[in-house]
């Protein structure tokens, strides 16, 4: 039974290719992936199933993310809610931070103190207005 491939298929995803996956079950993985489409003809006329792209597009269809990195807006790094102190003694709170809990320029903090940690307590700036902190008054 020799069935004839075409050499560049079009694979099967979401709800068809979650069908296509339950009609073939019977048969191996490799086959099953073949039949939906995630194969390449080499040069040689030798056939490659594409067995990770498969897994990938079962998961996907399924609803369950596989990259993280598609995520991203491609600026930066990915936020990791660590920081470290650098040579000059400061910590760096970055902008993705400061965006997530919609902080503004000039928004200010009290900084405590603890055994192992500190806390940043936002000062509300009503507060500060009320007790002449401004720096409009001369």
């Amino acid at each position: 039974m020799s069935e004839t491939l075409p050499e560049n298929p079009t694979p099967l995803t979401g709800k068809a290719l979650l069908t296509k996956v339950k009609e073939l079950s019977h048969l191996p993985r490799r086959e099953t992936a073949k039949r939906c489409g995630y194969y390449t003809v080499t040069k040689n006329n030798q056939t490659r199933i594409n067995l990770t792209d498969f897994y990938d597009a079962v998961l996907a269809a399924k609803g369950v993310p596989l990259d993280p990195e598609g995520a991203k807006d491609g600026r930066g790094r990915e936020p990791t809610y660590r920081v470290s102190v650098h040579k000059n003694g400061q910590i760096v709170i970055g902008s993705t931070y400061t965006g997530a809990m919609g902080l503004k320029p000039g928004d200010e903090f009290e900084i405590k103190l603890g055994y192992k940690h500190i806390h940043l307590i936002q000062i509300d700036r009503s507060d500060s207005d009320r007790n002449g902190s401004s720096s409009d008054e001369e």
